[in-house]
């Protein structure tokens, strides 16, 4: 596991993440590669996104220091990789953030695309509640999100985009923080 291209990430998000798509950013990008085999960035076989959430959503997450929060905004593997490769790639990655600046992780799981989060609870992140449910759009058959950049679209202004609303949905929201543990 090591830093990685945005160029390479977003190649693999658009083909095997549902969103299909993420931020033109990263604070880390870690890639996954085969051990000794694989040297090159187009070798990666996964990915972990990493950029600070909205300030609402760090407040909800960490009021006490809401700037230390990082989201993992994107998480995703080829197919056909061993059943550990989601656990391995997530810890090494989690150790190559700086905890001192980073105190309280933050990440979310769909259930509406069935995610469960099996792979946070197995990497110690524990399970704090489903967020309020928030309006959910697609345009051109993906998902679309209504924040760009500081600016949260209306849905008249997500409709005159194109994008079909397709209802409210709710997520699995996990933290990953040793204050957590403490306070627990």
């Amino acid at each position: 596991v090591r830093d990685v291209a945005l160029e390479v990430a977003t190649l693999l998000v658009q083909r095997f993440h549902y969103m299909a798509g993420a931020s033109n950013t990263a604070t880390y990008m870690h890639g996954l590669f085969r051990w000794g085999l694989d040297f090159f960035d187009g070798s990666c076989i996964g990915v972990a996104w990493w950029i600070p959430p909205t300030k609402s959503a760090a407040l909800a997450t960490f009021p006490q220091n809401w700037q230390g929060v990082l989201s993992l905004s994107r998480f995703v593997l080829v197919e056909g990789l061993p059943t550990n490769a989601a656990s391995y790639l997530l810890g090494r990655s989690m150790r190559l953030i700086d905890r001192q600046r980073w105190p309280c992780l933050v990440t979310y799981a769909d259930p509406a695309e069935g995610h469960k989060g099996t792979i946070y609870k197995a990497t110690n992140w524990h399970y704090v509640g489903d967020t309020a449910p928030e309006a959910t759009f697609v345009l051109n058959g993906r998902m679309v999100a209504r924040k760009a950049g500081p600016h949260t679209r209306t849905r008249a202004e997500m409709e005159a985009l194109g994008a079909r609303y397709i209802g409210k949905r709710s997520k699995h929201k996990f933290v990953q923080t040793e204050i957590f543990q403490k306070i627990k």
